[in-house]
């Protein structure tokens, strides 16, 4: 319950705090492309459950539905600002709402795409499924877009074990510090 009202007061926080620059880059989105500025994608929650998150549009609308690693080419997807909002994680500021609305933790796994049925399983035998996902996660802060997915079950795991609000600040602050260095970010 404490990490709950963590969540909802850091989310808000944070809100305040970019909204204006979402408005901005939420402009330049539409501007650049067309299309929604938001892409909704329906992810795995809690218990498997899912629900809809959203996140700055950075791909093209024709774009498949699988995860990005899995496309052959996926620079010829991305919107003219999409890459930039990749890298710099600014299209992930919208999940805010999915942490107010209490889909998501500030810190957790990073929710799979629905379609992703490798990982969903394996985090559900070990019982990583249990536990909100995260907008940031100690996968994302360990290897992000560059690990295969057992590493990144791995490292859900020793999330879950490990779990406490000194070690979601310590993800929080390495999650700082890889968006300003850029790392572990291909597409």
């Amino acid at each position: 319950m404490i990490k709950r009202i963590l969540d909802f007061c850091m989310a808000l926080l944070a809100a305040m705090l970019f909204l204006l620059p979402l408005l901005v880059v939420s402009l330049l989105v539409k501007l650049t492309s067309k299309g929604p500025v938001l892409y909704w994608s329906n992810r795995v929650g809690r218990d498997n459950a899912l629900f809809s998150m959203p996140k700055l549009r950075t791909m093209q609308v024709e774009t498949p539905v699988v995860a990005t690693h899995l496309l052959q080419d996926p620079d010829q997807f991305l919107t003219p600002i999409g890459g930039f909002l990749r890298k710099s994680s600014l299209d992930e500021l919208p999940q805010l709402w999915c942490i107010l609305r209490g889909d998501m933790s500030v810190v957790g796994p990073r929710p799979a795409l629905f379609n992703q049925h490798n990982l969903i399983s394996m985090r559900t035998e070990q019982g990583v499924h249990k536990i909100r996902p995260g907008l940031t996660g100690w996968a994302q802060v360990n290897g992000r877009d560059e690990l295969p997915i057992p590493e990144k079950v791995k490292l859900d795991v020793d999330y879950v074990k490990r779990q406490s609000l000194v070690f979601d600040m310590k993800v929080i602050l390495l999650t700082i510090l890889k968006v300003v260095r850029r790392d572990g970010v291909t597409h």
